[in-house]
């Protein structure tokens, strides 16, 4: 697994092409929630008095996403803002602030944060959320594995019952976390619900 990030390190990170030209700076990221995966970028141009770009970064032309650029092979990849924005979550309602639920219908907390693995995938692995009681008593943020047949709406997101079991309370201990609960899932009877 790539290294993980918070989607909301990513708004302000600049967009470099491979020729080493900064282009522009990501102003928002889109997801397809239901797919688990950034779709595109929203851009803004660079410097302090530069507003949003009409063309925006789908995730198809990412050639990597590092810890202090967005890569691109040259600025040919951008394409019309709308057609990225309608290609995601964007389109369909916000995951931040949505209550999380499990699929026996038990909530766990309120979403704070996506969490995305780094490099060329740009898959959702997890949520940071602000956690409830039963969850966490001191109500803090923590972070929970997304489940391969996640629903997300802008009503709420739903993850496996299981996935409450394998919560980490920072980023770096969440990369275990999220690989243990995917080897539990692929064990025969691993995704059943608990």
């Amino acid at each position: 697994m790539n290294t993980l990030e918070l989607a909301s390190g990513l708004s302000g990170r600049v967009v470099v092409t491979l020729g080493g030209e900064a282009v522009a700076q990501v102003k928002d990221v889109v997801f397809d929630g239901p797919a688990g995966r950034i779709t595109g970028f929203t851009l803004s141009g660079r410097g302090l008095l530069a507003g949003p770009m009409k063309r925006s970064l789908p995730f198809s032309g990412v050639h990597a996403i590092g810890p202090s650029a967005v890569m691109i092979a040259g600025d040919t990849v951008f394409e019309d803002r709308d057609a990225v924005v309608g290609r995601g979550e964007a389109e369909h309602g916000k995951v931040l602030g949505a209550p999380v639920l499990t699929e026996h219908g038990t909530g766990i907390g309120t979403v704070a944060d996506v969490v995305v693995e780094t490099g060329a995938s740009g898959r959702v692995v997890g949520f940071e959320i602000l956690a409830e009681d039963h969850l966490d008593r001191r109500h803090r943020k923590v972070f929970v594995p997304r489940g391969e047949a996640l629903a997300v709406s802008g009503e709420a997101l739903v993850v496996p019952a299981h996935a409450q079991h394998f919560v980490a309370d920072d980023l770096p201990s969440f990369a275990a976390q999220a690989e243990a609960f995917l080897t539990h899932t692929r064990r025969p009877g691993g995704g059943r619900p608990s």
